[in-house]
């Protein structure tokens, strides 16, 4: 079987997912294949996580028509403490500072988002789904590109959006290298459910190994982001339920009263990776097959997400004016407009990584003192809270709320 579109999709992760609405939404005929079972992605306990839901993201989301599934299980944020270890010096967010009507961000579980991606998917009518399968390879040429699915389909295509992770057989078969490296540190999630509420608060403390983060998810519970060295976390995911308990609790703190791990533990490693290129011929890298970044700020599925709203744009507006939406000059536009916001962020939180995982007493004075100074200045605080929000720079459509 052969079937020709415009757009083919390798990857059904949120990235890959999120494309396919933006772009089979407005109307263009689009192929989604993803080797995993749609049936166990939606599963309760796939894989624990959360997502930190920056506003701009929240924006596209909202755009596109998917908000009103996710809000019933979104948590707004509204204030981010930032603290290092037990410094009484520390540097804290407020929404109110901004716009009183409008958060920080959200914190939704990933499955939520899954499944209002995956039923918006199989509704869109000109709309391929394909899973579980697998792209076995790409073909391309200046005139498409051709796909080889796992079960022996062919899918002809004009342009192929590589949204298949940190490992992109894609990427690596279009010859595109990467700078990279694995962090020696391992994250390990779950979820805590406290005594008294959160108020919406986010909480980062710095420790030695890493950031501990305490992330406000809806009803009295918060998603437990905690970076360990590497060679502690798999001992320490291992403990017997009260021994885990009482080393969550120590590192978590009082402040919401008596707190306890509920649900599983997971952990995964925390590694950078930036690819050379985001492009080649008929190509583009999206999402974690174009860059991976620490997760000390939250920003990962941001970044992806606005590579989603810059891509649906380029595309759609091309195809609009009749032209070829995998044309080169497409595909440059959409490197130009992109890299250069995923560089800076990798760099930023690698730096601050680095950084705040260091017990060096005057690297640790002088940092502690640095977000004293930031958290006095408000003109620097608004502008950074701006960018966390990912509402800063030059936005796609869809960031700012527009539709394409």
């Amino acid at each position: 079987m052969t079937d020709d579109v415009e757009l083919l999709i390798a990857g059904g992760g949120l990235a890959g997912l999120l494309l396919g609405v933006a772009c089979g939404g407005a109307g263009l005929a689009v192929a989604l294949v993803d080797r995993q079972d749609p049936a166990t992605l939606l599963a309760d306990d796939f894989d624990g996580r959360t997502s930190a839901i920056a506003y701009g993201s929240h924006r596209v989301l909202d755009t596109i028509g998917l908000w009103p599934e996710i809000a019933p299980n979104a948590e707004p944020i509204r204030e981010i403490r930032v603290a290092d270890d037990a410094s009484p010096l520390f540097l804290h967010y407020d929404h109110r500072e901004l716009d009183p009507g409008v958060p920080l961000g959200y914190i939704v579980e990933n499955r939520i988002l899954r499944r209002a991606l995956i039923d918006r998917v199989r509704s869109i009518p000109g709309l391929l789904y394909l899973a579980p399968l697998a792209v076995e390879s790409v073909w391309t040429s200046a005139l498409g590109a051709a796909a080889a699915l796992s079960d022996g389909r062919q899918i002809w295509a004009r342009l192929v959006a590589a949204a298949d992770g940190r490992a992109s057989p894609l990427r690596r078969s279009a010859g595109i290298r990467t700078i990279e490296w694995q962090y020696p540190q391992i994250g390990i999630v779950t979820t805590a459910r406290h005594q008294r509420p959160h108020n919406g608060i986010a909480v980062e403390h710095f420790l030695p190994a890493g950031p501990f983060a305490i992330l406000p998810m809806t009803g009295n519970r918060s998603s437990i982001v905690w970076t360990e060295r590497a060679e502690l976390a798999p001992r320490l995911v291992s403990l017997p339920e009260g021994d885990f308990a009482a080393e969550l609790a120590a590192r978590f703190g009082g402040f919401l009263g008596t707190v306890e791990p509920i649900g599983p533990r997971w952990t995964y490693p925390l590694t950078l990776l930036l690819a050379e290129r985001y492009v080649a011929t008929r190509l583009a890298l999206i999402g974690e097959a174009a860059h991976t970044i620490h997760p000390i700020a939250g920003q990962g599925l941001n970044l992806g997400i606005r590579d989603v709203a810059a891509l649906a744009e380029l595309v759609i507006d091309t195809r609009r004016l009749g032209l070829d939406v995998g044309d080169e000059t497409v595909l440059r536009r959409y490197q130009q407009w992109r890299r250069f916001d995923a560089l800076v962020l990798a760099t930023v939180t690698d730096s601050l990584n680095r950084l705040f995982s260091n017990s060096l007493l005057p690297v640790k004075l002088a940092r502690d003192i640095g977000l004293a100074a930031v958290n006095r200045i408000a003109p620097l605080k608004r502008s950074l809270m701006r960018d966390a929000m990912g509402i800063a720079g030059d936005l796609p459509r869809l960031v700012r709320g527009e539709l394409l």
